[in-house]
């Protein structure tokens, strides 16, 4: 009986997803309502299929589900609401490690502040429950380390103030939050502040790259090293008092850079090696300047020389061949 349930709740849920979207009623664990990535879930690393979350009552519906023809790969009613946590305002979803093997749920905000809150842990392969974390306190999710093994969690420090927060572990192994938070090292003393705006995620999973507003002040990446626990805290002064409603990521891991865009233009890069921010046209993405500096010197060079060769060669050509003499 509960495997037909299942199967009706997936065939009427999959035909009106894609008009859910981020205006659904329930929202994730962001401290905000109205952003719901639950229906359009998170993508596999290979990028074949995706995970999404479907309500069912007082329970939810996990699936697998391929990206070409929409095939229902694996499926699983899970006890409790629950949905895929989106970790960005503009709708970025998260919550599958690295390797593909944990998804990890967050059960949907009806307030803010909560007072608990409640995440799945799932295996999957095959798609099974693992355990079901209860916090005291409010927290939205934030990453997963490459393995499963850690988890990031946002933690508001204040009831009334959403900017104000910690980025806190969860060891998986040893059931705990681990109790000191996460900071940059190089700046211990200062405090992070803003929204997330948007996120970009490392080939690999290693990194988490969040996108903040600032709250006021000037934008920044959070760069999350979620295999080492660390953190680096990227300002962006240059991008201070715009318009950042436009503002995207992209990490190109092979040549070691973030480009922050601004629509499909490139505002500014970040060299990951050693977190410094540059213009587009210095980044190493950049315009070969030093080759376009050479092939011009060159032209110099050539247009300098060439007059003189060819006027010498026009007298020579006037003065006519050398006589030959034949001994007699």
């Amino acid at each position: 009986m509960k495997t037909a349930r299942l199967w009706i709740v997936l065939a009427g849920a999959l035909l009106v997803g894609s008009s859910l979207g981020a205006t659904a009623a329930r929202a994730d664990g962001l401290p905000v309502l109205g952003v719901d990535v639950g229906a359009t879930g998170v993508v596999t690393p290979s990028g074949q299929a995706r995970y999404v979350t479907i309500p069912a009552g007082a329970d939810t519906v996990v699936a697998r589900v391929d990206a070409q023809g929409g095939r229902i790969g694996a499926s699983m009613l899970l006890p409790g609401t629950f949905t895929i946590p989106a970790v960005a305002y503009d709708g970025s979803a998260s919550g599958l490690s690295g390797d593909g093997h944990t998804l990890v749920l967050i059960e949907p905000r009806a307030s803010f502040p909560r007072a608990e809150t409640r995440l799945a842990v799932l295996d999957t392969r095959p798609l099974l429950w693992r355990t079901t974390i209860t916090l005291p306190g409010d927290f939205s999710f934030d990453a997963v380390s490459p393995d499963g093994s850690s988890l990031y969690l946002i933690q508001y420090t204040s009831a009334v103030d959403p900017t104000k927060y910690n980025v806190r572990v969860y060891d998986l192994d040893s059931s705990r939050l681990v109790k000191a938070p996460i900071v940059d090292p190089h700046e211990r003393g200062e405090k992070m502040r803003g929204q997330p705006l948007t996120r970009a995620t490392s080939s690999d999973g290693r990194w988490a790259y969040t996108l903040y507003d600032g709250a006021g002040k000037a934008p920044f990446v959070h760069a999350l090293d979620t295999r080492k626990r660390t953190a680096r805290c990227i300002d962006l002064d240059a991008l201070a008092g715009t318009d950042l409603t436009r503002l995207g990521l992209n990490v190109d891991t092979r040549r070691g850079l973030l480009t922050v865009t601004r629509g499909a233009r490139p505002a500014l890069n970040v060299d990951l090696a050693s977190f410094q921010v540059r213009p587009p046209s210095t980044g190493t993405s950049g315009f070969p300047w030093l080759l376009a500096t050479l092939l011009v010197l060159g032209v110099l060079v050539i247009a300098a020389v060439l007059p003189s060769r060819i006027r010498v060669g026009r007298r020579a050509s006037a003065s006519g061949p050398p006589s030959s003499h034949r001994a007699a």
